[in-house]
């Protein structure tokens, strides 16, 4: 096998492979590899019910990098099956330690569920671009949104808020109150928490971009960040846009590498006024609301 850099500009790295009169072509954006690969050991888990789980983990390589929005590639199993990584939200940090908030939905994470204090995982990452935080967020009024299991990279962003003294309000949406075991979590923070499930067990029932809407005819925010499933967000993109309020949102999609290389969790995105096919995993998860363009 031969491997041949042709080109390194900027900040990215053009790769020309041959092997048994086979080539293959590869572009590969630098910034995209400023990651580890590392051994985390499992050091507390909780969980709610059988569906929510909580994982802290010390990985001091990966933690004291990770910003508000990035995430983890985990490997679920050393055996075949599940052969794939899975992609995990950074939900909090410090300096050595950092934690992954999930729910039990297919075979991945049912393994996952399985592990405990003291196992070891190989994780990659920090991963992506994350939420960004600017000065002017000072004491403003920010409002975050998280559906179900979405809620899981919004409690980096609150305490990162936080430290900017913004008026922060979450609208944390499930369909039951099971759905919401994150709550007590941020208010603990001195968060104010605003809950909706779908069959009415919390103060409001209906839809978490219900809550939302009705908020806004009280108060507009500053700005607003959402994660959740993709029919929640795009609800959230054209309430924001209705309000001309600027917004990002942290998408949710299948990845199979997780740094840009497979080309398996593309979205259309609006770059230059045109569309286009951008990666998930490397050019977001995070996104400009008004740049998302939605099937």
């Amino acid at each position: 096998m031969k491997i041949l850099i042709i080109s390194k500009r900027l900040i990215y790295v053009k790769v020309f492979i041959a092997q048994k009169n086979q080539f293959w072509y590869f572009k590969f954006n630098i910034k995209s590899f400023m990651f580890k690969n590392q051994t985390a050991v499992i050091t507390r888990k909780e969980r709610w019910g059988s569906d929510y789980f909580l994982l802290s983990m010390e990985a001091p390589g990966i933690a004291g990098k990770s910003k508000p929005g990035q995430f983890l590639m985990v490997r679920i199993t050393n055996n075949p099956y599940p052969l794939l990584r899975r992609p995990f939200s950074i939900h909090d940090h410090n300096e050595r330690n950092l934690e992954i908030f999930f729910q039990n939905t297919g075979v991945g994470t049912s393994i996952l569920s399985q592990k405990q204090e003291g196992d070891k995982i190989e994780i990659l990452g920090p991963l992506g671009n994350g939420f960004h935080i600017e000065d002017e967020f000072k004491q403003k009024k920010i409002y975050l949104v998280g559906g179900g299991r979405g809620i899981a990279p919004l409690y980096f962003l609150a305490l990162e808020l936080k430290k900017e003294n913004s008026d922060i309000k979450l609208f944390y949406g499930g369909k039951s109150s099971t759905d919401l075991p994150m709550a007590p979590k941020f208010k603990i923070e001195k968060i104010k928490t605003l809950c909706s499930t779908e069959d009415g067990s919390s103060e409001f029932k209906g839809l978490v971009t219900d809550l939302f809407q009705k908020e806004l005819k009280v108060s507009i925010p500053f700005f607003v960040y959402a994660c959740g499933p993709e029919g929640m967000l795009k609800k959230i993109s054209e309430i924001s846009r209705a309000h001309s309020i600027p917004a990002e949102l942290s998408l949710e999609s299948i990845m199979g590498c997780g740094f840009g290389a497979c080309w398996g969790c593309v979205k259309k995105i609006k770059k230059e006024e045109r569309p286009v096919w951008s990666k998930v995993c490397e050019d977001g998860p995070v996104f400009n609301a008004k740049d998302i363009i939605w099937d």
